[in-house]
Parts: structure tokens; C-alpha cells; sequence
């Protein structure tokens, strides 16, 4: 086993003075199931943006004062990298707030092989089953939260993931990516995940509109009307989607604001905070 696995398997275990304990986890300690073709070398393409993820990761922030509720995110970056700052590991403070153990994924790039950050989400779910008695989290109100493309992996993981009596409870979504569908998709992601020329089957596959079903959880989605990123008729299908399955679903698009805020000082922070907290309060 390379050093940088054992690096990441014997996790770091550090306390903070910021109101949680974090750890991190490797997601496949004996190595990856699948080969995305791409070199063993991320690149930092800034301080909080990495491409060509190979080795994916669990970091883990422990409330002081947990609910049991969690929530695993994932960052966005097109399926070309990830943004683990502003739509990442910056949330920690904000879910250490209101008692939520917060889980960031850093998931594998896929290539042009949809299978590989798929396997990451669901191994990642079934590592935070597994550890919930410890983590002190009730496996039914385990929540998962994407930005973009990170959107889109959290519906595919909402909507597919099912093992054990347990599924994703609820999911928190910021100008998702949803389909594949070459009408209004966001091309790069659709690219990096399917390839150049996806045939039929695997465009509806990962077309996570089409497969909600009246048990997938229930939804907070924001966007921006003025998005030029990824088109707000994602967010919108997917909100029309889950009412017609009957699953309780709260969409809010903002007039302006564009794309990638994360949790960023943008105009409308303070209401989508209050909506957020709210919106998570009521759940249980």
C-alpha cells in the first residue's frame, strides 16, 4: 500500500476551535474498484480547486452537539475538478451551527466513464452507514447536498442509492446540473461524464429527472434566472419532477446572481441562509 493511502486510511483526527471535530477518510483504502484512464497526480489548480482526482476522500466535520442529522456534499467543477472551498469545506462552521455532522466528498473525475464518481458517492454513503452509531448519526436522516455537477451526482445519488432500508432523506441543491439531455444540459459535464457521443440509453440513465420516484427524498433547490452556466430549466424540471412523484419539494430562483456562488457574500446570503435553516428545522 503507497504512503498517500496509508496517509489518508490512518485518518488525521484533529479538534477545532470552530465547534467541530474533522477527520478524513480514504474512500477506497485497498485501492480503486475502476481505472478512469487518467495519471495519479491531482493538480491544485488554485488554493481550493483540484483536477484529475484520483484518490477520492471523505473529510468529516463533527458537531459538538449533533442531531443526528448529516449531510454528504458535493463540490461542483463541471466533472473536471472540484471546488472544495466556497462549495465545500467552507460549510463546515455553517451545518456545525445546527448540530449536522458534515461529510465533503472529494469524488474522481470521470473521464468519460459515468461509473466512477458514481461508485465514490455510494461507497461514501455506505462508509457513513457503517459508521453511524459512532458518528452519532441516524442513518434515516442522512441528507445530501451539490453545487453544479456536484448537483448532479447528489440527485443520482438521491434518486439511486438504496441499500439497506436507507436512502438519501433529503437533498439541498445549488444551480444543479440534472440532465443529460443536449437541450438544455451543461455541455462540459455532460462531456467529461458520458463522453463525446453517449448513445440514447446512457443520456436517460443519467438523466436524474427521469428517474425520481414517489420514495426519492425530499428537496430545497436555488438558482439564479440569469444562471449562464448551467440553465435554471434544470432546477425547474427537477422541482416539477419530484411534485408530480408527490415528494415535497421547495424551489427558489433569484432574478441575478449567476453561477458558482457557493457560500459566497452574494446579495440574497442572508435569505437563502434563513430559508435553509428553516427548511431544515421542519424536516424532523
Amino acid at each position: 500500500m503507497e504512503y498517500k493511502h496509508l496517509f489518508f486510511f490512518f485518518f488525521a483526527f484533529r479538534l477545532t476551535a470552530m465547534g467541530y471535530a474533522q477527520n478524513v477518510i480514504n474512500v477506497w483504502p485497498k485501492g480503486n474498484p475502476t481505472n478512469s484512464g487518467l495519471p495519479e497526480n491531482e493538480i491544485l489548480l488554485s488554493e481550493d480547486r483540484i483536477s484529475q482526482v484520483t484518490i477520492p476522500t471523505i473529510t468529516v466535520y463533527h458537531p459538538r452537539h449533533p442531531n443526528g442529522m448529516s449531510v454528504l456534499c458535493f463540490p461542483g467543477g463541471g466533472y473536471a475538478l472540484v471546488s472544495m472551498g466556497h462549495e465545500g469545506n467552507d460549510w463546515a462552521r455553517w451545518f456545525a451551527d445546527q448540530g449536522i455532522t458534515y461529510m465533503v466528498l472529494k469524488y474522481r473525475m470521470p473521464n468519460g466513464h459515468p461509473e466512477i464518481p458514481m461508485d465514490d458517492a455510494r461507497e461514501a454513503m455506505n462508509i457513513i452507514v457503517s459508521h453511524a452509531h459512532e458518528w452519532n448519526i441516524d442513518v434515516h436522516k442522512i441528507g445530501v447536498l451539490g453545487f453544479s455537477a456536484g448537483g448532479h451526482l447528489a440527485t443520482w445519488t438521491a434518486t439511486h442509492y438504496y441499500i439497506g432500508g436507507v436512502r438519501p432523506a433529503f437533498q439541498i441543491l445549488f444551480y444543479p446540473v440534472i440532465t443529460m439531455d443536449n437541450t438544455f444540459t451543461h455541455e462540459g459535464s455532460r462531456e467529461n461524464l458520458l463522453g463525446k457521443n453517449p448513445e440514447q440509453k446512457l443520456i436517460d440513465d443519467y438523466s436524474n429527472e427521469k428517474v425520481v420516484n414517489h420514495e426519492t427524498g425530499k428537496a430545497f433547490i436555488l438558482a439564479c434566472s440569469d444562471d449562464p452556466v448551467v440553465n435554471p430549466r434544470n432546477a425547474i424540471v427537477y422541482y416539477q419532477s419530484l411534485l408530480d412523484k408527490g415528494v415535497s419539494a421547495e424551489l427558489h430562483l433569484f432574478a441575478s446572481g449567476g453561477h458558482g456562488w457557493g457560500n459566497r457574500d452574494v446579495y440574497f446570503k442572508n435569505q437563502w441562509e434563513k430559508l435553509l435553516s428553516v427548511w431544515l428545522k421542519r424536516l424532523y
